[in-house]
């Protein structure tokens, strides 16, 4: 079988004579297949020049991210070591306060709040991935947000605390209610100057001149304000935690029944309405229902005897 050619004539458009070439199938063949592979050589270079091209400029993209992500991450270390130190020093502020409230101090493994691991400062010295230490830092932070509202919590209490504290020293009688001298003590049982027969007299006498001012020994409501057979003027205070104190004998009354009086306040003045043999004030002081002496509510200083 005879092999198939191809004759190709070239024909010029001047003088000159033709020319004729003959070429086998196969060269055609192979031409264009060389052709063809060089075409898609070079269309995959192309391709993979253009994709490395695209992702180096990726690369470079991504490179400068990490370095700004990098440089975020360390301000906020610093940052974190910053609150880090200022919890630190709320905390020795909180255990203060929580002795002045009369509290329990925090257990230490509490106070930590859990935040466990490597501390900020040591993380610094790492040299893990930007995800890493961003993790670490969540975690952190976490940490430091639970320890911040347990000591939000703590200054709550020690503020309750102190606030009921409070209280409960202006509502305590701490002075004597007028200047003069102690002439009757309290005691279980004595001879009644007047009536002449032994009772208790639960409250002491301080004598004064008449129309000396009686004060209120600490914060109150007026409970009684008026006439009491045999205490003639009394008034009684009601001061809260159970604390309740009476004044009796008085030549005149100056407050009145539910009004609130502070530690200091004048309520009323010296006499000697009812059974009484001269001036004097009858101090009583009654704790949960019970009379005790009321001297215990006085400073030392404070009492002059005869």
């Amino acid at each position: 079988m005879a092999k198939r050619r191809w004759t190709v004539v070239f024909v010029p458009h001047d003088s000159e004579p033709s020319k004729i070439v003959e070429v086998s199938y196969r060269v055609i063949k192979t031409a264009i297949g060389g052709a063809v592979v060089a075409v898609v050589v070079a269309l995959a270079l192309g391709y993979v020049t253009v994709s490395r091209t695209v992702d180096l400029s990726k690369s470079a993209r991504l490179a400068q991210e990490n370095a700004r992500l990098e440089q975020q991450l360390g301000e906020l270390n610093g940052r974190l070591s910053g609150l880090v130190d200022t919890l630190s020093r709320i905390s020795q502020h909180d255990a203060r306060i929580r002795v002045l409230a009369n509290l329990e101090p925090i257990d230490p493994q509490v106070q930590a709040a859990g935040i466990g691991g490597p501390t900020v400062a040591a993380r610094g010295l790492e040299a893990g991935s930007a995800m890493r230490r961003s993790n670490e830092i969540r975690v952190d932070l976490n940490g430091l947000i639970r320890r911040a509202n347990l000591l939000a919590s703590s200054f709550k209490e020690a503020a309750d605390s102190l606030a009921v504290h409070s209280a409960r020293l202006a509502a305590t009688p701490s002075i004597m209610p007028t200047q003069g001298w102690l002439s009757s003590a309290f005691s279980s049982m004595r001879a009644h100057p007047i009536l002449h027969m032994a009772r208790p007299h639960e409250g002491i006498d301080v004598t004064a001149p008449m129309g000396s001012p009686i004060e209120a020994p600490a914060a109150g409501v007026v409970r009684d304000a008026g006439w009491e057979s045999g205490y003639g003027n009394t008034i009684v205070i009601d001061h809260g935690f159970g604390t309740v104190t009476k004044f009796a004998h008085a030549s005149k009354i100056l407050v009145r029944e539910g009004q609130r009086v502070s530690r200091g306040q004048r309520i009323a003045l010296v006499g000697n309405t009812g059974l009484a043999t001269g001036p004097h004030l009858h101090y009583e002081v009654h704790v949960d229902g019970r009379a005790v002496d009321p001297l215990r509510y006085v400073l030392p200083e404070h009492v002059v005897t005869d």
